[in-house]
């Protein structure tokens, strides 16, 4: 009452109090971000080592075991490790406990990273540490082309350039680009020339090292002068890298012009991009996970005219691949479900309590209360998001609650003739604990949201969050905005008898509706054993027989119009052999793809620049592999369809090859937190082939899984491989070593950019460009070839690094020595690639889940786990993916639920001051479960953690309606009258705010849950819940409730309870 009294004797203070909500409600939408998602802020950390030309396998045992045994014994609140070995390059990503701070994280695995690089392979270059969030997924690609450029150029202006330019967009990320040639120099070797002249590729790179340095000369002081010394340590012009001397024999010196040519050209190919079948390169652009997608792409698209007025000529960009365009449709749609929310409420208000002013005395609280919700998430560091709005949403309908009860209770007391004032603080006062009780009910069941861990958490806590503040204002503003507009605006009359026919023709309806519910009622509690038993067996029924046909998923499918394609050619093949493949699989894609509907065929073959994996996880592993992402125009039918059809031309029309889509959309790349698919089962294993073995028993079985598609072995063990095995006597006994020979075919084979690295700076743009040192591919061809390539035969190979001494290069003519003189090379088979869980290896195998819900898929996994029985020691099977996160998160709910009906019960203990009364009130919860169940069922839902939301709403809303009854029959018995007459009284009383409430949330509902808009999908199954919930939720609160409350107080009176006086024996409940 208090603060009844204090709104109107105040009215400015409440008027600036509404004013400061909507000055600040607009100034947090004006600068918070959104996004599709909330921050989802676990701490991760990537590590990338790269070293071209290691296999898979010395990546794992030289480099990522010891960087991961350091991590795992050096580095604090660490929670796993898992990495993956692949040929050349090794990522290790670091995740660790909730609260650690990143940045002292990065700093201790730097520190461990730098020691371990004292045990690696010679030349191995310190890793790039990147943080990695679920939420910094690639939200734009920027495609660079041109008819007048060659790739290798408009890769290097792309890299050098324009990359550059982007990185001045706040909350912008992106890796290297993806496809062209990289520039670099390149001295190409032929290995006939060194082998006729005695020499080997580590005479070359030796040569270079000592001709083509960077060091002052200093300064000289001569006279009353100071001069610069400049020397010429550095060839100015690739022509003057020809002149570099490589040895001197017998007096004859040999140049590098004598043995190979030198070219401004790029590097051989490991990566080859396609868009719409013609090669170009594009820029991953990538948000961090503070910055907004809408901003980032805008900001990223803005650039591009600046761009391109100082880009070379005939440069392309553009745009594809544009995640804000379903950002902002989902965001659009979300708020113009909200409007069309309002709307319906305040139709629905105008029909029960007739004129304009009081549809807008309760409307107006729906605004207020959504603008301080926001307010409170932009102060916790929340964003505007499909998952806050939705909560926004799912409030619009209990918003009005408060006010609406308030406003027909102060209509309620005019009718009795008092005045408008003493009808105010009269309907307030009646109404005023109830009313809290219900608000605070309806907070206290989002308790089981704070139960959800793991990226589902970051998820609902905020959409929790939303709600719990937006019912809190309104309950406050039903207290002062709403007394106070009911003074000023009531004041006209408005609150006399109505006078228009409408009015008139309204009363008389809704008065008969009142009669006709009373008399049923009436009937009901004369039969209420009959009303019970029938209300537990639909209950039971619904259960038993229902439940478990709505099937479970974790979260709402959604059809983002993106398809993304992993392709592996037969193992080994060569990329150029693999883009033969893909061209093929684009004509297929177009014959199944309407043209009107195909958007844009972008084809990534083979592994990217190694720091790129650093930013965007891949499952290329080598040149076999090829990642092709398909997007559809608007209006397109499902993708599911396309899915389907290509797979069919797949198995049937590219035999000896492996395919499977991987998750394309961010929704489902946020929720599989890192893997490629929902799906995905960790083989541990200490043996690789038996390991390989059990993971193909559980592929063939997992294939025969109703709703799995795309079951794969991730890992590939037999890759073909030359292994060369070296004599090491005879090689002693010409003057060479194991270090000899390695050395020569690394530079042959891959370069000696990396661990003999030499630079030319180029004038015409200032950039440096890598010198390398290489046998063209055209000269190894065979293994013939690979036999002949010619080897040092003294100190030569030892002397490639930068810091060594050089050699003389006066020396005799050597006898030349060959890679067949010395040992003999072998067909083998090696893994292309290694994974570890926490340093232990694993496999995986994945799978997709479509036609069916994850629930029941997880289940027939379980049991196929189950059903290998007892595994050897050293093997073991985890299931990973969104199934776990399902469960887990289902099982914390339901944790969550019973300490929320436990705390509801509590809270109504004090109100009511008895425990009948409060079970009375939970008796309308499972018909609130019942009605969800039979309603998802009924609209093809499944229970997931969205409709699970709308649930614990539907339960809150159950709860609170039931009170206003319960409550009201108290205080009717406390004035003498008898149980049967009270709780009728109380239902036909009550039954105008009780049907209020309920239409308002389903109405309200009604447009989420059409589900019509763009991302809908998302929040569909949350209205659904909560309409079904309310349908018989309301029922069980208008009959059953009644008749359970009828036959538990039978006979008996009301009295308070108090120990402050004597109470005669007569009081079961107290108010």
């Amino acid at each position: 009452m208090w603060i009844v009294r204090l709104a109107l004797n105040r009215p400015y203070t409440i008027a600036v109090m509404a004013f400061l909500m909507m000055l600040g409600g607009v100034m947090a939408i004006r600068s918070m971000q959104t996004d599709i998602f909330p921050k989802i802020d676990i701490p991760v950390v990537n590590i990338v080592w790269a070293y071209p030309g290691l296999s898979a396998q010395d990546m794992e045992r030289r480099v990522v075991i010891n960087n991961e045994r350091g991590i795992s014994s050096q580095v604090q609140g660490v929670a796993r490790i898992e990495s993956s070995s692949i040929p050349g390059i090794g990522l290790l990503r670091v995740y660790f406990q909730p609260g650690t701070d990143l940045g002292q994280a990065l700093a201790q695995i730097s520190a461990v990273s730098s020691t371990a690089l004292r045990q690696m392979p010679p030349g191995m270059q310190p890793p790039v540490l990147l943080p990695y969030n679920a939420s910094n997924l690639p939200v734009l690609h920027m495609i660079i082309s041109s008819n007048t450029m060659g790739e290798d150029a408009v890769a290097d202006y792309t890299n050098n350039f324009l990359r550059l330019r982007l990185f001045t967009i706040p909350g912008l990320q992106t890796p290297g680009a993806y496809g062209g040639k990289q520039r670099q120099i390149n001295i190409d070797i032929d290995p006939a020339q060194l082998t006729a002249k005695g020499l080997s590729a580590a005479d070359v790179i030796s040569a270079l090292q000592s001709s083509n340095v960077i060091l002052p000369a200093g300064t000289a002081r001569m006279g009353q002068t100071e001069y610069n010394i400049s020397l010429n340590a550095s060839p100015s012009s690739l022509d003057q890298f020809y002149d570099i001397p490589v040895k001197v024999i017998n007096g004859q010196t040999i140049r590098i012009e004598d043995i190979g040519k030198i070219s401004d050209s790029f590097a051989d190919p490991t990566n080859i991009v396609r868009i719409n079948g013609k090669h170009a390169s594009y820029l991953s652009i990538l948000r961090k996970s503070s910055a907004s997608t809408l901003t980032i792409v805008e900001a990223s698209k803005n650039m591009i005219p600046k761009i391109k007025e100082v880009a070379p000529e005939g440069l392309e960009i553009t745009t594809d691949f544009d995640q804000s365009i379903f950002v902002r449709a989902a965001i659009d749609n979300v708020l113009h479900e909200m409007g069309l929310a309002i709307f319906l409420v305040g139709l629905m208000i105008f029909g029960f309590l007739g004129n304009w002013r009081n549809v807008f005395i309760v409307v107006t609280s729906i605004p207020l209360a959504i603008l301080t919700a926001i307010i409170v998430l932009d102060l916790t560091g929340n964003s505007l998001n499909i998952m806050t709005l939705g909560g926004l949403s799912l409030a619009v309908g209990m918003l009005v609650d408060d006010a609406t009860v308030a406003i027909e209770s102060i209509h309620r007391h005019l009718s009795m003739g008092k005045s408008l004032v003493r009808a105010i603080l009269d309907g307030a006062a009646d109404i005023a604990t109830p009313a809290l009780v219900a608000t605070l009910s309806i907070c206290i069941v989002f308790i089981p949201v704070l139960f959800i861990t793991g990226p589902a958490g970051y998820l609902f806590i905020p959409m929790a969050l939303s709600v719990v503040v937006a019912m809190l204002t309104s309950y406050v503003l039903s207290r002062t905005l709403v007394p106070l507009l009911s003074r000023l605006m009531l004041s006209a009359g408005s609150h006399e008898t109505h006078t228009t026919k409408f009015d008139r023709w309204r009363d008389r309806q809704f008065e008969r509706m009142q009669e006709a519910y009373g008399r049923r009622l009436r009937k009901t509690l004369k039969q209420k054993g009959w009303v019970l038993i029938g209300s537990l067996i639909l209950v039971a029924l619904t259960v038993l027989l229902v439940t478990p046909k709505v099937g479970t998923d974790f979260f709402p499918t959604t059809d983002t119009g993106f398809m993304k394609l992993h392709f592996r050619a037969p193992f080994g093949t060569r990329i150029e052999e693999t883009e033969k493949y893909v061209e093929r699989i684009e004509e297929a894609v177009k014959k199944i793809v309407p043209p009107e509907e195909l958007g844009t065929i972008s084809a990534n073959i083979g592994v990217p620049i190694f720091f790129n994996l650093a930013y965007v996880q891949s499952d290329n592993v080598n040149g076999m592999d090829a990642e092709i992402m398909i997007s559809l125009k608007k209006g397109h039918k499902p993708t599911e369809i396309y899915r389907n059809k290509i797979r069919e031309i797949l198995d049937n029309d590219f035999p000896s090859t492996q395919s499977y889509f991987q998750t394309a959309d961010m929704v489902g790349q946020v929720l599989n937190f890192g893997l490629s698919s929902p799906i995905d089962l960790q083989v541990e294993v200490n043996d690789y082939n038996k390991g390989y073995d059990l993971a193909k028993v559980l592929r063939d079985s997992l294939k025969r899984v109703s709703g799995l598609k795309d079951v794969t072995i991730k890992q590939v063990l037999d890759y073909p491989t030359l292994k060369v095995e070296v004599d090491r006597i005879r090689a002693a006994q010409v003057g060479l070593s194991q270090r000899d020979v390695a050395s020569n075919l690394l530079v042959n084979l891959s370069s000696s950019g990396l661990f003999a690295p030499s630079y030319f700076l180029n004038p015409a743009n200032n950039v440096n460009y890598v010198v390398v040192v290489k046998s063209p591919m055209t000269k190894i061809q065979s293994v013939s070839d690979l036999m002949n390539l010619p080897l040092t035969t003294g100190a030569a190979a030892s002397n490639l690094s930068s810091n060594s001494t050089p050699q003389p290069l006066d020396v005799p003519r050597q006898i030349a020595q060959t890679v067949r003189n010395v040992s003999d090379i072998k067909p083998s088979v090696m893994p292309s690639q290694i994974n570890h869980e926490n340093i232990q290896r694993v496999l995986n195998v994945s799978a997709n889940v479509e036609g069916r819900d994850l629930g029941s898929v997880s289940a027939d996994i379980e049991r196929i786990v189950k059903g290998l029985g007892q595994l050897p020691k050293g093997f073991g099977i985890t299931v990973r993916g969104q199934g776990k996160v399902m469960n887990e998160s289902f099982t914390n709910m339901a944790q969550g639920l019973v300490l929320a009906i436990l705390l509801v019960y509590v809270l109504m203990v004090v109100l009511f001051q008895s425990l009948k009364d409060p079970l009375i009130v939970l008796v309308a919860i499972p018909g609130a479960l019942t009605g969800i169940i039979l309603f998802l069922y009924a609209t093809g839902t499944t229970i997931n953690v969205v409709s699970l939301m709308g649930s614990i709403m539907a339960v809150g809303i159950a709860a609170s309606n039931a009170t206003l009854l319960v409550s009201y029959a108290n205080d009717l018995r406390l004035e003498g009258y008898p149980v049967l007459k009270a709780v009728i009284e109380a239902g036909k009383t009550r039954l105008r705010p009780i049907l209020m409430t309920a239409l308002a949330m389903v109405l309200g509902m009604i447009p989420m849950a059409i589900g019509l808009g763009e991302g809908s999908e998302q929040n569909a199954p949350l209205a659904r819940a909560v309409i079904g919930g309310l349908i018989i939720a309301t029922l069980f609160t208008l009959f059953v409730v009644p008749a359970v409350y009828a036959g538990l107080y039978k006979g008996k009176t009301k009295a308070k309870v108090s120990l402050l006086e004597d109470q005669e024996a007569t009081t079961d409940v107290v108010v």
